[in-house]
C-alpha cells in the first residue's frame, strides 16, 4: 500500500503557501507543505553571536538561554554535539538556533573560543548584527578576547559586554570595576568608535543561570543572594534593546551568503546563512555565485528550514534577515552567494585571515601498513580532506608538490590539524603526516612569518623557567603582572609561530603541569632568523618484530622510551628519545642468548620505567623535518622518512633527508 501511495504522490501537485501549484515528488517533501511556518518580520528579528576566550562559559550560557526560552535540554553543553567537543570540553564548529522571546525571534550563534578556530568566528560575524562578549570576571580579557573583539569591531558591531562567573568566591565590586576598565582599554586600543565604546555591561553566572545589569554592591552580593528568583531575562532584554534588527528588504531580489555547509544523508549538501535580501520559497530557481561573480550552478530549492530551540522548524519561505538552512544547490560552498537568477553580483564574503601552518597527508607506507585501517588509498584520503575543506573556511587542501599521492593541508594551528587527524583515524583512515611547517608571506621582497600573542599564568617559582623556554624560541616578554596574593603571575609574550610548535609539552614540564597558556594569532613580522635546536636526538630501531623486555632494559640508560615490550616495531621506527644530541640506532627486538648454564631460577628480574606516552598532540609538536607520524585507528607511531639506515645516512650527508 505504501508503495502505491508513493507512486501516486510522484504525480501529485500540492498548493504552495503563495497559492501556486508545486509538484511533490516524495512523502518527505509533502511534509513540507503540511507544517510550514511563515518567517518573522525583519523588525522582530535579532541576529547575534556569543564570542569569547576559550572556557569563558559561552556554551553554558547558551544552554541557559535555551532553557529559559522553553527548550528541554538533556545534559549540559547541548550545542556541543560533536564527539570531540564533548570529550575536550571545547566548541569546534559554530552552531545556531532560534530563541522565541516576547514575540521576537533571536537567532543566536555559538562560536569557538580557541584561536585555531578563529576562522569560524570571522565568518559568523558576517551574518549577525550584534555580539555578546563574554569575559571571565576572574581572568579578565585574554589573548583570544582581543582577537574576537577586534574582528567584531571591524565588522561595525557594538558588542554587549557580559562579565561571567561573578558568583565565584573573591569577586568584589573592585574586581568587577578593574575588569570593566581593562575591557574599555581594550576597546580603545582596537580603535573602537564612540558608539562602540558606550557598551552596556551585564553581570552573569552561566553556571547558575542568571544575569543582571546591576553591579555588585559588596563582596558577597553575588555569592550569597538567593539565585532562585534570578534568571537570564535581563540579558535577553538587553539583546532586544541593543542589537539592531537586520536591514534586508524582503521586496528586493533574493540573496544569501553561505556561512556554513554540511551534508545530509537525504538532502545532500545543506547551506546555512542569513538572507541578505528578498524572499525565496521551495521550488524557486536560484543560482550559485562564487566571490568573483561566476555562476557555478542553477537549480531549484528543495527544502527550507531553521533550527529553533533544540529542534527544527520547516519554513514556507526564506525571508530577509532570518538565518536559515536550504538544500537543492549541490555546488554551494562557504563564502558563495545563493541568489535569484536576476542577481549577477555576489555578496562580499569579508576578510578571512589565511592559514599559518601546513602538514602533508599521504598513504601509510610503513611495514605495518594496512593492518588496522579501512581507508588506505590516496584517493580515499584526498576525498576526505577535500570534504573537510568544504565545511571549514580556515582550512584548505592542495596537491603536494612532487607527488600525486600526497596532499598539503593548511590550517590555523596545531589543534585544528590534530582534531582533523583524530577524526580521520576514528573513521578508519590510515595514513602518514609530515611535521607542521609555517606558511610564510612575501611582501615587497621581504619574507614575513606569522607572530602569536602568548598569555601564560604560572606559579612564581616557575616564572624564570617559562621566560627562558619562550626566549629560546625567539619570544619577547611584554608584561608580567602578579595575580593578587595567589602566588601566581600572568606573563604576556609575542613569539613566532614556528617557535611555538610543540611548545605545549615544554610548558607543561616547565610548570609541572600547574600553568595555563593561551595563544592567538597577532599578525606578521619580518623573518626573525634561524632558531636553535630545542629537541634532542631519537632512538631509531634497526630491527623488525616485537620489542623485548631484555632489549628495552638495555636501552633505558640511553634515553626515554616510547615503546613497551611486545609492541610491534620495524626498521626506521622511532622507539625513544636519545639522552644526547644526534640520533642513535638501536635494536629493540634483541633477545637474551640462551646457554646450558642458565636455569629459569637464574633469570634476572627486568623492571622497566614507564614509557613516555606519545599522544597525537605531542607527536605533532615533537616530530622533526626528516620524520613522519604514522596514524592508524589504534596507534600513533613516529618513524624516519627514510626507513633504511644506510640510505638515510647517505641522504643526510647529501642534505636531502628532509626533502
Amino acid at each position: 500500500m505504501l508503495r502505491g501511495l508513493s507512486t501516486l504522490l510522484a504525480s501529485t501537485w500540492a498548493p504552495c503557501p503563495s497559492g501556486e501549484l508545486q509538484r511533490v515528488t516524495t512523502l518527505r517533501s509533502l511534509r513540507h507543505f503540511c507544517t510550514p511556518t511563515t518567517p518573522p518580520e525583519p523588525k522582530l528579528i535579532r541576529d547575534f553571536a556569543i564570542i569569547a576566550h576559550v572556557d569563558a562559559g559561552k556554551t553554558t550560557l547558551f544552554d541557559r538561554l535555551l532553557a529559559y526560552c522553553g527548550a528541554t535540554l538533556t545534559g549540559e553543553r547541548f550545542m556541543d554535539n560533536n564527539v570531540l567537543e564533548k570529550e575536550r570540553g571545547i566548541t569546534i564548529m559554530s552552531k545556531y538556533t532560534a530563541l522565541k522571546y516576547k514575540g521576537y525571534t533571536l537567532n543566536a550563534v555559538d562560536t569557538p573560543g580557541h584561536a585555531d578556530f578563529g576562522g569560524e568566528v570571522e565568518r559568523i560575524l558576517g551574518m549577525v548584527d550584534g555580539a555578546l562578549l563574554l569575559v571571565d570576571a576572574t581572568e579578565g580579557p585574554m589573548s583570544q578576547t582581543k582577537f574576537v573583539l577586534e574582528k567584531s569591531l571591524k565588522r561595525g558591531l557594538c558588542p554587549i559586554v557580559v562579565l561571567n562567573k561573578v558568583d565565584r568566591p573573591g569577586i568584589t565590586p573592585q574586581r568587577c570595576g578593574e575588569v570593566e576598565s581593562q575591557v574599555f582599554d581594550l576597546f580603545a586600543q582596537l580603535g573602537a568608535t564612540d558608539e562602540q565604546l558606550d557598551f552596556p555591561v551585564l553581570y552573569a553566572s552561566a553556571r547558575q543561570g542568571w544575569a543582571t545589569d546591576q553591579p555588585p554592591a559588596n563582596a558577597d552580593s553575588f555569592q550569597h543572594n538567593e539565585s532562585a528568583s534570578r534568571n537570564v531575562a535581563p540579558l535577553l532584554d538587553a539583546i532586544v534593546r541593543h542589537v539592531p534588527p537586520p536591514e534586508g528588504n524582503p521586496q528586493d531580489p533574493f540573496a544569501m551568503l553561505v556561512a556554513m555547509v554540511e551534508r545530509d544523508a537525504w538532502l545532500g549538501r545543506v547551506s546555512t546563512g542569513r538572507v541578505a535580501s528578498g524572499r525565496a520559497k521551495v521550488g524557486d530557481r536560484l543560482r550559485v555565485l562564487d566571490h568573483t561573480g561566476k555562476v557555478l550552478e542553477e537549480s531549484r530549492l528543495t527544502k527550507i528550514w531553521k533550527r529553533s530551540g533544540t529542534g527544527r522548524e520547516d519554513l514556507a519561505l526564506a525571508s530577509a534577515g532570518d538565518i536559515v538552512s536550504v538544500s537543492g544547490l549541490g555546488q554551494a560552498s562557504i563564502a558563495d552567494t545563493l541568489a535569484s537568477t536576476a542577481v549577477s553580483e555576489p555578496l562580499s564574503p569579508g576578510h578571512i585571515d589565511p592559514p599559518t601552518l601546513s602538514m602533508v597527508f599521504s598513504p601509510n607506507a610503513s611495514p605495518l601498513a594496512g593492518k588496522e585501517g579501512q581507508h588506505l588509498t590516496s584517493t580515499k584520503i584526498g576525498d576526505r580532506l577535500y570534504a573537510e575543506a568544504e565545511t571549514s573556511v580556515s582550512l584548505s587542501v592542495l596537491p603536494a608538490s612532487g607527488t600525486g599521492e600526497a596532499f598539503e593541508v593548511r590550517a590555523r594551528g596545531e589543534l585544528q590539524l590534530g582534531l582533523l587527524i583524530e577524526n580521520m583515524r576514528r573513521e578508519g583512515f590510515e595514513f602518514s603526516v609530515s611535521p607542521p611547517k609555517v606558511l610564510y608571506r612575501q611582501e615587497g621582497g621581504q619574507r614575513l612569518e606569522p607572530l602569536e600573542e602568548v598569555m601564560a599564568e604560572v606559579e612564581d617559582a616557575h616564572v624564570g623557567a617559562v621566560i627562558e623556554a619562550i626566549s629560546q624560541r625567539k619570544g619577547e616578554l611584554l608584561d608580567m603582572v602578579p595575580l593578587g596574593d595567589t602566588g601566581r603571575q600572568r606573563l604576556s609574550f609575542t613569539a613566532p609561530s614556528r617557535g611555538l610548535i610543540g611548545f605545549r609539552a615544554a610548558f607543561v614540564n616547565a610548570t609541572r603541569g600547574s600553568g595555563l597558556i593561551n595563544r592567538a594569532h597577532s599578525g606578521y613580522v619580518p623573518y626573525m632568523g634561524n632558531m636553535s635546536q630545542v629537541r634532542k636526538g631519537v632512538l631509531v630501531s634497526t630491527g623488525s618484530g616485537k620489542a623485548t623486555a631484555h632489549a628495552l632494559w638495555q636501552l633505558e640508560p640511553r634515553g626515554v622510551l616510547f615503546t613497551v615490550p611486545t609492541d610491534e616495531v620495524y626498521e626506521g621506527m622511532i622507539v625513544g628519545e636519545h639522552a644526547r644530541e644526534g640520533d642513535l640506532d638501536v635494536n629493540p627486538v634483541r633477545e637474551k642468548k640462551l646457554n646450558n648454564f642458565r636455569t629459569t631460577g637464574a633469570e634476572e628480574k627486568v623492571q622497566l620505567s614507564p614509557p613516555r606516552p606519545m599522544i597525537l598532540e605531542d607527536a605533532i609538536g615533537y616530530v622533526a623535518a626528516d620524520e613522519l607520524i604514522e596514524v592508524t585507528p589504534g596507534q600513533i607511531r613516529l618513524r624516519k622518512r627514510i626507513l633504511d639506515g644506510t640510505s638515510r645516512r647517505v641522504a643526510t650527508r647529501r642534505g636531502t633527508q628532509a626533502a
